[in-house]
């Protein structure tokens, strides 16, 4: 098959898949997508400039060459962003509130098959929460608890560009030795850290819920712990969690203190590094950074 048919092919293979996750918002398939787009600009860009003589220079030297573009084009893109959500007044802890709305399932059916699933297993909704994250979107999230209250299933439904709505979760459990154990398969960049007492597990590349509430269980089972019933509001929870969070990070240069965020934005240089290598990691990895 002849460079430009191939290119061609794999373009038609990138719109294929960017339309189906249009759809059904899979990160797994936008990171399969990303790494195409990079070979298609690499490739491309290449064979282009050879076949117009632009550059006279071996395929292989410009084909490294506009896959460094790429990768450096990318990097500004993303600094940009981090730097832009540091100054803007949306929360990197968002304080959560009861949803009674009656807004809280999204009704499309791959959603609600889960619900249904939840629900065959015994799993008994306690709360519906919803925290506003900037210019009237809200994050929902419905909260879940397994017969005896000692795995609490936050299901959040993120809204993507387009549309479309992913949905992740957060599984959590409180040992009797005071330690929290949270496994997730969320795939937003974090880059901060975590309280010690916090045992996080994460799954980017898992989305089905069943095998993430195997793979808590597994977790707690190795450590031995025991869990205890869960009592605690669900709301105050939450937002005692994203306090915790705030301040953690602020005390550990991941944030600036709060009288110098409106001068110096809220996140530190290091922190803008961290979050930066967050995203490479799971938009083309699926893989977060230790948060330690």
């Amino acid at each position: 098959m002849q460079p430009a048919l191939l290119l061609m092919a794999v373009m038609v293979v990138s719109i294929v898949l960017f339309q189906v996750n249009h759809r059904i918002a899979s990160p797994v398939i936008a990171i399969v997508n990303r790494w195409l787009r990079w070979f298609i600009f690499a490739l491309g860009a290449s064979y282009l400039c050879i076949e117009f003589g632009i550059i006279e220079r071996p395929y292989w030297q410009l084909a490294l060459a506009f896959f460094l573009l790429w990768f450096l084009g990318e990097t500004v893109y993303n600094w940009l962003a981090i730097r832009a959500l540091s100054v803007s007044p949306l929360p990197l802890f968002p304080r959560y509130t009861a949803n009674d709305s009656g807004e809280e399932w999204p009704i499309q059916p791959r959603l609600l098959r889960v619900r249904d699933w939840l629900r065959a297993q015994g799993y008994r909704q306690v709360q519906a929460v919803r925290a506003e994250i900037g210019g009237g979107i809200h994050l929902r999230a419905s909260i879940y608890q397994d017969p005896e209250a000692t795995i609490r299933i936050h299901v959040m439904f993120l809204p993507q560009p387009g549309g479309s709505i992913t949905l992740c979760a957060s599984l959590s459990s409180q040992a009797s030795d005071g330690l929290r154990y949270v496994t997730d398969n969320l795939f937003v960049p974090f880059g901060g850290f975590y309280p010690e007492a916090w045992h996080v597990d994460r799954h980017p590349w898992c989305r089905s819920l069943p095998r993430l509430i195997r793979r808590h269980r597994a977790t707690l089972q190795r450590a031995g712990a025991v869990p205890e019933s869960w009592a605690v509001d669900p709301v105050f929870d939450l937002n005692a969690q994203q306090s915790e969070l705030d301040r953690l990070n602020t005390d550990l240069g991941f944030l600036h203190p709060q009288h110098e965020r409106e001068d110096l934005g809220k996140i530190t240089s290091q922190g803008c590094y961290r979050v930066w290598k967050e995203i490479w990691m799971l938009d083309y990895l699926g893989r977060p950074i230790r948060a330690v």
